[in-house]
């Protein structure tokens, strides 16, 4: 007979793999008005900052960064022989026939943080020093905040 033999009961199709309730009962509330789960994953968490301050930064070049579109990775793919002292944190990606990648680099850049403001200022400074060529002015000129 098969795993579901005469002396088995049928698996329940709402618990596969042993990862709890399915259905309505996680769908959004009151008290998760986005659904279950209510917290965040750490790069879902990181998406949201780094878009918060290209948002930020938008705001006050929006026809200098409107071409530049944001990415994350979670670590740099760095040539072989490579003998940097420090690992980047983003890079400018010009796409031919199209908008411009601002790449950031998650793992290196939550390596360095402690807290949520420290890695929006890791973030400012990183995009910044990035977007500085595009806008054409220095890096500091481009927000106030960085330092």
């Amino acid at each position: 007979m098969g795993i579901d033999g005469p002396d088995r009961k049928p698996r329940s199709v709402r618990d596969r793999r042993g990862h709890g309730r399915r259905g309505p009962d996680l769908l959004p509330s009151l008290l998760a008005p986005h659904g279950v789960p209510a917290a965040l994953t750490r790069s879902e968490r990181f998406d949201r900052i780094a878009l918060q301050v290209l948002d930020e930064i938008e705001r006050r070049w929006p026809r200098d960064v409107e071409h530049v579109e944001l990415a994350v990775e979670e670590v740099p793919v760095l040539p072989p022989g490579w003998a940097g002292d420090e690992m980047p944190l983003g890079a400018l990606r010009p796409m031919p026939g199209a908008r411009a990648q601002l790449v950031v680099f998650r793992r290196p850049i939550e390596h360095r943080v402690g807290s949520r403001e420290d890695l929006m200022l890791v973030l400012l400074r990183t995009m910044c020093d990035h977007l500085a060529p595009v806008i054409g002015l220095p890096p500091s000129a481009i927000h106030p905040d960085y330092e």
